[in-house]
C-alpha cells in the first residue's frame, strides 16, 4: 500500500474512476462517493438550469470544481459561470470563474451540503452557493463569502420556501420554485 498526503490525493482522484453510477468528489482530503441521484433531484436541478438564461451563464452540471487553498474538488450539481469566462476545455473549474454553485440535499449529503461545502465554496470566495432542499422543502441562499479554512462561512443567510421566489441578485434573476419536488416520507433535519 502506498500513502498519500492530502497534496497527493487531488492527484489521485484525477486517476480514480468510481463505478458506473457513482460520483466522487475530494472534501478537505477525503474522496466522499455517492450513488445515482434521485429523480425528484435531478428535476430539481434541471428546473434550476432551465430558468438560468444560457445567452449569459454556462450552466454545467458535475463540474470538478478547484478550490484555492483547499485540499478539495467538490463537484457541485451545478455550476454557473458567465460565458465569456468559460474556458473551452479542462478539469478542475477554478474557483475564482464561478459566480454561483448549486447543491441538491439528498437523504445521504445533509451534512456535507449544509456543513462541510457551505465551508469549502465560502473558502472559495464563489459568491453565491444556494442549497435545495427536497427534505425540509425550502432553499438556503448563502451570499457574502468570509474567512479561509475550515472558518470560512458565508455572512449572508436567506431561507426560502419551495413554492416562492428566490432573488439570485448574483444572476440578476429571481428563481420560480413552484415545480420544485420533495422526498416523500424522509424524516426532516436540523440544517441550516
Amino acid at each position: 500500500m502506498t500513502a498519500v498526503d492530502e497534496r497527493g490525493m487531488a492527484k489521485y482522484i484525477d486517476q480514480f474512476e468510481p463505478p458506473e453510477g457513482v460520483k466522487a468528489e475530494l472534501l478537505r482530503g477525503v474522496i466522499v462517493m455517492m450513488a445515482s441521484p434521485d429523480i425528484v433531484h435531478n428535476m430539481i436541478v434541471a428546473e434550476v438550469q432551465d430558468q438560468i438564461p444560457r445567452l449569459r451563464w454556462s450552466r454545467l452540471q458535475t463540474q470538478d470544481v478547484d478550490i484555492l487553498d483547499e485540499t478539495s474538488e467538490p463537484v457541485p450539481d451545478l455550476v454557473v459561470v458567465e460565458r465569456d469566462l468559460l474556458p473551452s476545455s479542462g478539469r478542475p473549474l477554478p474557483c475564482q470563474l464561478i459566480t454561483m454553485v448549486v447543491e441538491v440535499v439528498s437523504k445521504s449529503s445533509v451534512h456535507q451540503d449544509y456543513v462541510v461545502k457551505r465551508s469549502i465554496y465560502a473558502a472559495g470566495r464563489i459568491p453565491a452557493y444556494l442549497i435545495l432542499d427536497p427534505i425540509m422543502a425550502h432553499c438556503v441562499l448563502l451570499t457574502k463569502p468570509a474567512g479561509q479554512g475550515e472558518d470560512a462561512d458565508y455572512l449572508s443567510q436567506e431561507i426560502i420556501k419551495f413554492g416562492d421566489q428566490v432573488p439570485l441578485e448574483a444572476l440578476g434573476l429571481e428563481l420560480d420554485t413552484s415545480e420544485f419536488g420533495t422526498f416523500p416520507d424522509v424524516r426532516p433535519h436540523r440544517y441550516p
